[in-house]
């Protein structure tokens, strides 16, 4: 028998077909609609991941981390994990217990259920890995244009890739563009790494690290001094225009191009590509991400799209049409509490369901004990002890803890510190409306095909267990999980019914173009803000870098003695962050982690492959095996991502800094770093 879902082993979503063989996975492949498809290593060993021996499939408790885990009932830990409530709030207050968010459960319908249960509780406290993934970008496009855009690769003419490989990342993009190439269209790639699509770019701009914004600025003066603009667009649409034209003619294309570790040929010939060809995209990525300037790097790339008219358009980027679900977050109960991320009023109230996603600020909260002490953590499919910056400090504030409930399908490094784990079931034995189906007027369902293994359980219902010990069963009255989508389905007249009988999917409504002709944007002055009346009476650049860049935006570089500037290596295919590496399949794929290093480099420095190298920063250091590469730049060194998981030695974020943070998004510097690499032995 074969089943239709959504996959969530990675943020790509990708619609799947599962086999099922007597209630069990036999396995799963991709739906696609293009010809030339990528196959999805983490897909093929679904099997594998569902039914492995490492899963957790019962309640795991102990009352101190130094103590081994047993198995419980879930009415034990439930009660154990009720009565560690009472005592915070009896000691501190309900705001003193957090729950931070990791990607793994998907952020649609469960990330709601889980901001309620903590609004019931008492507690503002909700927090997602925003601030180093999308959201920070998606509050600066929102910002810019009032909503994250969806780049129309299929139809489009030129596409530009800027700081992403979606080849292991999302293989639904992947193929699009492809697909696109094959028909013509030209590709410009921005990227420090010489990526899959770097191979097959028309132009390929080996961007310094964490100098996007020099290299947006520099695109910009020269679309608007060779009147490459859309000059319609911008005077029916936009404001700030001659704002930013004043600003750019101050602008030294020389410096900007330096800046960005290009020549000012190159700089010129990408605005050129991009100005000239229509209609284009721009696909931005987590290479943006990670970095202390990436609220204003990404607000420059949005209004690069504005510049060129490529907003709204077919093939260009689409000003996309959600899903009406109903909030159900009951953020307005805690209003008046202060949270954790109070010095960034701007990140965190920029979205009415996205919620807080400053990782720093909690940690922070932990240590410092402001605005307020937090004693204790949820952690929902997440590893802050591996993925969050400067891996001491995270595990100095875990352990400070007065308790950690984690909730997970499997152990990890997060688990030392952990009290309770609760049994998470996989994305393929719970249903849940999917986020990636309703930012965009067409919803699927992530759909149940198989009971869940053990005595795991949906998030959801994990949730709906700890409202029900906690007396809070009047915010969730719903008898079923299906009962509680319906009611978020209600604006839609949609029903999960209606979606089990459509298991492809529905068109709620049918995409539109050049809605602003009629609805104008989703901003306060309904028009493209290139000049921003909200930054500026926030105390921050109204267009972006308008005064200049203050400081270097990689850590450590002050210190010569880091020569080298370290970046965090891309996600491989085959692992999702810290994940999956006990499959025997997978890991046979991409065994051991390796520090990639230029010829030039390793001539230099009498660096043979497979030599151990240690790298380090101020905060640590790590060592892992050599791999010279020509697909990084002289005097950049890439280091494998993820692996600490497997080994402190390994552990990226042992190198890298969380003090240096963008002033609006409390993005601290993981992406780059500068270090200093010595040999091993021989």
């Amino acid at each position: 028998m074969r089943e239709i879902t959504i996959c969530r082993l990675c943020s790509a979503c990708c619609p799947v077909k599962v086999e099922i063989l007597e209630g069990k996975i036999q396995g799963a492949q991709r739906i696609t609609n293009f010809e030339k498809t990528i196959t999805c290593p983490k897909l093929l060993q679904a099997k594998d991941i569902v039914y492995s021996k490492k899963r957790i499939l019962r309640p795991l408790l102990r009352n101190s981390i130094s103590e081994d885990f047993k198995e419980v009932t879930w009415n034990e830990a439930l009660s154990f994990i009720a009565e560690k409530i009472e005592k915070i709030k009896k000691d501190y207050a309900q705001q003193s217990i957090a729950l931070l968010r990791g990607m793994a459960a998907d952020w649609g319908s469960s990330w709601d259920y889980s901001v309620r249960f903590m609004s019931a509780l008492g507690s503002p406290n909700a927090i997602g890995n925003g601030s180093v993934c999308f959201v920070a970008r998606e509050m600066a496009h929102t910002y810019t244009y009032g909503s994250i855009t969806i780049p129309q690769v299929k139809d489009s003419k030129c596409i530009v890739i800027w700081g992403k490989n979606d080849r292991n990342t999302a293989p639904t993009m992947a193929e699009a563009i492809i697909y696109a190439k094959e028909k013509g269209a030209k590709i410009i790639v921005v990227d420090p790494v010489k990526t899959f699509f770097a191979e097959m770019a028309d132009l390929w701009i080996k961007i310094k690290p964490a100098h996007d914004g020099a290299l947006a600025l520099g695109l910009m003066k020269v679309i608007v001094d060779e009147a490459l603009y859309e000059i319609d667009f911008i005077n029916n649409y936009c404001i700030g225009f001659d704002s930013l034209c004043e600003f750019l003619s101050k602008i030294d294309i020389q410096e900007m191009a330096r800046l960005s570790g290009i020549s000012v040929d190159e700089l010129k010939e990408m605005a050129r590509l991009y100005g000239k060809t229509k209609p284009a995209c721009i696909i931005d990525g987590n290479g943006i991400d990670m970095q202390t300037k990436v609220f204003q790097t990404t607000r420059a790339i949005s209004i690069l799209r504005a510049l060129t008219g490529n907003i709204d358009i077919e093939g260009g980027d689409f000003i996309p049409q959600p899903i009406p679900l109903k909030n159900i977050q009951l953020r307005d109960l805690v209003s008046s509490i202060p949270s954790v991320m109070v010095d960034y009023p701007l990140f965190e109230k920029f979205h009415p369901t996205w919620g807080l996603h400053g990782q720093s600020c909690l940690i922070d909260a932990i240590l410092e004990e402001k605005p307020y002490p937090i004693k204790m953590l949820f952690v929902q499919s997440g590893n802050p002890a591996v993925t969050m910056m400067d891996s001491h400090k995270v595990r100095k504030a875990l352990e400070k803890l007065d308790c950690l409930v984690m909730i997970d399908m499997f152990k990890n490094k997060t688990a030392q510190y952990a009290h309770v784990i609760l049994p998470a079931s996989s994305c393929f034995e719970k249903t849940q409306i999917n986020r990636a189906y309703t930012r965009n007027s067409f919803i699927m369902l992530q759909k149940k095909v198989i009971e869940p293994v053990g005595e795991s359980k949906g998030d959801i219902e994990i949730i709906f267990e700890l409202a029900k010990i906690l007396g809070l069963k009047d915010y969730f009255p719903w008898n079923s999980v299906e009962e509680a989508l319906d009611y978020q389905l209600q604006p839609t007249g949609l029903t999960i019914d209606i979606l089990l009988k459509n298991p492809k999917g529905i068109w709620y409504e049918k995409p539109r173009f050049r809605k602003y002709e009629s609805e104008g944007f989703k901003t306060p002055s309904k028009k493209v803000e290139i000049f921003s009346e909200r930054l500026l009476y926030g105390g921050f650049d109204p267009i972006p870098f308008i005064n200049g860049f203050n400081q270097n935006p990689i850590s450590f570089s002050n210190n010569r003695e880091y020569n080298f500037i370290g970046i965090s290596g891309e996600r491989v295919n085959c692992y999702t962050h810290s994940q999956f590496r006990h499959v025997t399949e997978l890991r046979n794929i991409e065994p051991e982690p390796y520090i990639d290093i230029n010829p030039l480099d390793a001539e230099t420095l009498k660096i043979k492959e497979g030599q151990m190298l240690r790298v380090s920063t101020p905060k640590g250091k790590i060592e892992m095996k050599a791999r010279i590469s020509h697909s990084i730049q002289k005097g950049v060194i890439k280091i494998a991502w993820g692996w600490g998981e497997e080994s402190d030695s390994w552990n990226l974020n042992f190198l890298t800094d969380d003090e240096l943070r963008d002033p609006i998004t409390c993005t601290p510097s993981g992406r780059s770093f500068y270090c200093k690499i010595e040999k091993l032995g021989d």
